[in-house]
């Protein structure tokens, strides 16, 4: 069980320096570097984690962890007063299914039809659900953060009309 443990650590480890390195490459500077490879980081955390404890649907898993990687990005963007997509490109880069793409292309080659197919639906699927989990995180911030500048505006404007 510990080897379990120590395995979703060491692989978090190397989400974060993969994150870096894409950090590196879309010439983040700074603590966004830092926080973005962290986001990398914790997102691949929470997918092993729901892999290996919560479901073994990787579907669920993709679409949680995109989930956790979208809203820790929305926090950040408040924080360090940041564009979103530094934060959310480099925590999206350990989830991307380049490998599922690659055996796909594989058995495309090797004239397997229906593997090649299986695979690319499967590869499809899993980007949806990354796709999936962050629009519903963008749409929920945006719907809360109008919500509430909208119902600060009332407050103000009975406020000043109280006053008058």
């Amino acid at each position: 069980m510990e080897d379990k443990y120590m395995s979703l650590i060491i692989n978090s480890i190397y989400a974060f320096f993969s994150s870096l390195g894409f950090g590196l490459l879309f010439n983040i500077k700074g603590k966004n570097l830092i926080f973005s490879s962290l986001c990398g980081c914790l997102g691949w955390f929470i997918y092993l984690f729901s892999s290996n404890f919560i479901s073994k649907s990787e579907n669920f898993n993709y679409f949680l962890a995109s989930i956790f990687i979208s809203l820790f990005s929305e926090v950040l963007t408040k924080i360090l007063k940041s564009p979103l997509l530094v934060f959310l490109l480099c925590g999206i880069i350990p989830l991307v299914p380049g490998g599922s793409m690659f055996y796909t292309m594989l058995e495309s080659l090797k004239g397997n039809t229906t593997k090649a197919l299986t695979l690319g639906c499967n590869t499809l699927m899993l980007a949806g659900s990354i796709a999936i989990g962050i629009f519903l995180v963008s749409s929920f911030t945006k719907l809360f953060f109008s919500t509430k500048r909208f119902i600060s505006k009332i407050i103000t404007y009975k406020k000043m009309k109280t006053k008058v």
